[in-house]
């Protein structure tokens, strides 16, 4: 294969807006960034505190800074737009949390409106108040939330997403440990039932990329989000297949950025980098791929006009 020509990847965090002005591009958009509300956060990094304890390996939070500084920190990385993801683990969690995510979008001009969802009879009212009121994407934690992705009382809700054609940025994959209804054969029952769903695998489907990528030549509305894939960190964990960048070559316009951000492990240049080498490493993809992944599909996917910019 010939060698692809790129800029230099980013060195470290502040290198990111040098490179990504290399690729002639405004800025990054990102599908897969969590902002929560204080106290539910505080949980969260409590959990990744004992993380030797649960996946066998530390994580120590890269970006634990308060709201304030966690918004600014995207801001100086270039962030034009980002998706603040929310996710409930019980009942009566995802009507507040979508609402949250709403006010949370509607004073900080760089987040789109999100929403979520948990199997409960209320959830088709509160996610339709939600496609109309604008969110952009919704956030599915099957691991975390501990449900069935095809229990009866989710069918509206998947029927509605699929009729308003708003993406779902679904974690059902088993990484980094497996869940009672993890398993991408289980969502892709979902899939069946529901062909016209858009949705965005998250982490690519991980540890099973070969079956997301599977599932999104099957379905051409699912794309996949790159969050914490080929990254060091999770290559120790669960290694890509050799054959990744030919095969993504062959999914043009269907891979997007997210990161994880704040709760990675490592710098949010450390994701850049590894795209930047997928990119390096198959003459088809290069700098149209990376222009894509890091702007134009994720953009397009949430529906948004970058790099414009409310007053802040």
């Amino acid at each position: 294969m010939g060698v692809v020509d790129l800029p230099a990847p980013p060195a470290d965090d502040g290198d990111v807006p040098r490179w990504t002005a290399d690729l002639d591009l405004p800025g990054l958009v990102d599908v897969h960034v969590h902002f929560l509300p204080e106290r539910m956060l505080a949980k969260v990094w409590a959990y990744f505190d004992q993380a030797q304890t649960h996946y066998g390996t530390p994580w120590p939070v890269q970006y634990r800074h308060d709201e304030a500084e966690r918004y600014a920190i995207l801001e100086r990385l270039g962030v034009l737009r980002f998706a603040p993801l929310t996710y409930p683990h019980k009942p009566g969690m995802g009507a507040w949390l979508t609402e949250w995510a709403g006010e949370f979008a509607d004073t900080h001009p760089r987040a789109v409106r999100t929403a979520t969802l948990y199997p409960e009879p209320s959830v088709a009212d509160y996610l339709g108040a939600a496609v109309d009121a604008g969110a952009r994407v919704v956030k599915v934690h099957v691991q975390v939330g501990g449900f069935d992705p095809r229990d009866p009382l989710l069918r509206d809700a998947w029927g509605l997403l699929a009729e308003a054609g708003i993406p779902s940025v679904v974690h059902c994959g088993d990484g980094p440990i497996p869940g009672s209804y993890t398993g991408l054969g289980i969502f892709a029952e979902v899939l069946e039932a529901h062909p016209g769903l858009p949705i965005v695998l998250a982490h690519a489907g991980m540890p099973d990329y070969r079956g997301a990528l599977e599932l999104a030549e099957r379905y051409p509305n699912v794309v996949l989000d790159t969050t914490m894939v080929g990254t060091p960190f999770t290559q120790r964990m669960a290694p890509l297949p050799g054959d990744w960048p030919a095969r993504l070559a062959e999914l043009p316009g269907r891979v997007v950025l997210g990161t994880d951000f704040p709760n990675i492990p490592y710098p949010y240049a450390e994701q850049l980098a590894a795209i930047h080498d997928w990119a390096a490493a198959d003459p088809r993809l290069g700098r149209g791929f990376l222009r894509s992944v890091l702007y134009d599909a994720p953009a397009e996917l949430l529906g948004v006009a970058v790099p414009s910019l409310p007053e802040e």
